[in-house]
């Protein structure tokens, strides 16, 4: 192997962790640009939330009207927006909750450029104005990558959050992109890190962590590394031959219920 070819290598090597670097937000975040409508929400049950100068924060059902037991804040995934996740809505209204399925700016219509310290700012100011509108209890569901952003929301201790429910975790961004990007220097150069474990070190509430078993996109060692870091009261639920899109999410599942129940005990 002469050193030409070692020099050549090193030169691709390196020219292709500038691209990742420069390029990782773009394969961390999927945003679309379209909006819902108006129609298809109001099939749904839900409204925009929070809509001023052509802009909004999440989608909110419209029952229960009165006397909820409580708000659940649902974020979704990088591929997803806050519509496609209306089957939190349609299992957890019917159980007593006023759901908001939030959206992250630059997704859906948003504005702005999706990051961790931009995604992270907006859920607090959710939970914030939530909390104004409608007091306690508030809880925090995230889904993929929404657990993240919820994990990250509540490392502010101040924040008025109950509980909070994390579907398909992972532990921290950085262990599960360097397992897919395993030839990188991926913990060297990330910027949004999303630390699960060290965010939810100061958190309080009680803790839900639901994976699929044979998810192939975010694999279960790293939410259950993330169970065990929890010191808290947490709860696991596996869900058997599930893969990362494909958990079982009919509105009468029992875990629903479940989960409800360890957050009110």
């Amino acid at each position: 192997m002469g050193l030409k070819f070692i020099v050549s290598s090193l030169v691709i090597y390196l020219f292709l962790t500038v691209i990742l670097f420069f390029a990782q937000r773009k394969l961390l975040y999927l945003p679309t640009t379209s909006l819902p409508t108006e129609k298809s929400l109001q099939a749904a049950g839900l409204q925009y939330w929070n809509l001023s100068d052509h802009d909004y924060r999440g989608l909110i059902s419209t029952e229960p009207k009165n006397n909820a037991q409580g708000t659940i804040i649902v974020f979704h995934g990088n591929a997803s927006t806050a519509d496609d996740l209306n089957y939190y809505s349609r299992a957890l209204t019917i159980r007593g909750y006023r759901v908001l399925l939030a959206e992250y700016p630059g997704y859906a219509g948003r504005k702005g450029q999706p990051s961790e310290s931009i995604l992270v700012a907006d859920a607090r100011e959710i939970v914030h104005l939530m909390y104004q509108e409608y007091g306690e209890p508030i809880y925090l569901w995230g889904e993929s990558l929404g657990s993240g952003v919820v994990a990250a929301t509540v490392a502010d201790p101040t924040l008025p959050v109950a509980g909070i429910v994390l579907i398909n975790p992972w532990d921290s961004l950085a262990n599960l992109a360097q397992t897919i990007y395993w030839c990188f220097p991926v913990r060297l150069i990330l910027r949004d890190r999303f630390n699960s474990i060290s965010n939810l070190n100061s958190f309080k509430g009680k803790v839900a962590i639901l994976i699929a078993e044979k998810d192939e996109v975010i694999p279960p060692k790293f939410g259950l590394n993330l169970y065990d870091s929890v010191t808290g009261d947490k709860k696991l639920w596996m869900f058997k031959n599930s893969g990362h899109n494909s958990f079982p999410n009919h509105p009468q599942e029992a875990w629903w219920q479940e989960v409800i129940d360890f957050m009110n005990q």
